[in-house]
């Protein structure tokens, strides 16, 4: 994969927690392009390789923007961006992939974000609020403090069309989105993106009213209740060499394959970049990412080597 050089040109604090950056191009040749919903590999420092959506100006092929929330407890990246990287410092990405496109043809689009979660969303506000098609933004958060881009969002071009939901508790967050996603718009389309609980409550209030191919979402992790099945060892054999390789109960197929020097590619190690996702040639995959669609797994024809595992005793990958 081609890495690109860029320049940390500025960083700003967005919201307690949330810091944006501001990525410039090195050299003469402009950024590649993106759509909005796209995201970036991020080289964040000590071999840590983190995926981060842009959240800036997408005709500006100088700069591009990300924003990064400290978290607790840090696998490493968050750290690094807030407490290593500083203005001025230079760092590699990776060039933009979208698995969360913008269909911006439908005649309404309801958009909801939590948190963090508001950095594609805004980009996809962004891009309705340009080509003139009707939405709506709802902004959920903890208080005012934690909403990132709440003045860009409040004073900007669009606003009327911004509802932000502070200091609401679960059950409260539950009953707003009920609101939202059954008696406002039920032909709506939805794009989503926040933490798990919020992501799986606005998901199947959206489900209850509209069908599937209208319901668009973007998790951070593979959804924790997949996660948490029971696990079992198999066997992989890999076609083009024709080796067999055991994959026990507490151990991935991305492991393994390392273990024995089989080079796969691989970012997030959670289930949903894709980077790792694999042709399946024969045996049925037990899907336990956040990446592929319903549709896709259902054809198990291709499967993530990061969290997925064999429905049976083996599964032969195209590798």
């Amino acid at each position: 994969m081609t890495l690109i050089n860029v320049r940390v040109s500025k960083i700003t604090d967005e919201a307690d927690g949330i810091r944006s950056f501001l990525l410039e191009k090195r050299g003469f040749f402009k950024l590649p392009s993106y759509e909005p919903g796209a995201h970036i590999d991020v080289h964040c420092g000590e071999g840590i390789i983190r995926q981060y959506s842009l959240c800036g100006d997408p005709h500006d092929r100088r700069h591009y923007k990300i924003a990064v929330k400290q978290v607790e407890p840090s696998r490493g990246g968050s750290d690094l961006m807030h407490l290593a990287v500083t203005q001025g410092d230079n760092l590699e990405i990776g060039a933009p992939r979208n698995n969360f496109p913008l269909d911006i043809t439908h005649n309404h689009t309801i958009l909801l974000a939590a948190g963090i979660g508001i950095t594609p969303i805004i980009a996809m506000a962004d891009r309705l609020n340009e080509v003139g098609q009707s939405f709506e933004l709802h902004y959920y958060s903890r208080g005012s403090s934690f909403a990132a881009f709440r003045e860009r969002l409040s004073e900007g071009r669009y606003s009327k069309s911004v509802t932000f939901h502070d200091n609401l508790s679960v059950v409260q967050t539950k009953q707003n989105l009920r609101e939202v996603l059954t008696q406002n718009r039920p032909q709506a389309q939805v794009y989503m993106c926040g933490p798990g609980l919020f992501m799986d409550a606005a998901e199947s209030l959206a489900l209850e009213t509209r069908p599937i191919e209208d319901v668009h979402l973007e998790r951070f992790a593979a959804n924790p209740a997949l996660s948490g099945e029971p696990t079992f060892p198999f066997k992989i054999e890999l076609s083009q060499s024709g080796v067999m390789l055991d994959v026990g109960a507490d151990e991935t197929i991305l492991e393994v394959l390392e273990r024995n020097n089989i080079n796969a590619a691989f970012s997030c190690e959670q289930g949903v970049c894709g980077t790792c996702v694999t042709e399946v040639l024969e045996g049925e995959p037990d899907h336990r990412d956040s990446f592929l669609s319903d549709r896709q797994k259902a054809s198990n024809s291709r499967m993530c080597l990061c969290v997925s595992r064999a429905q049976g005793e083996k599964i032969t990958l195209a590798i």
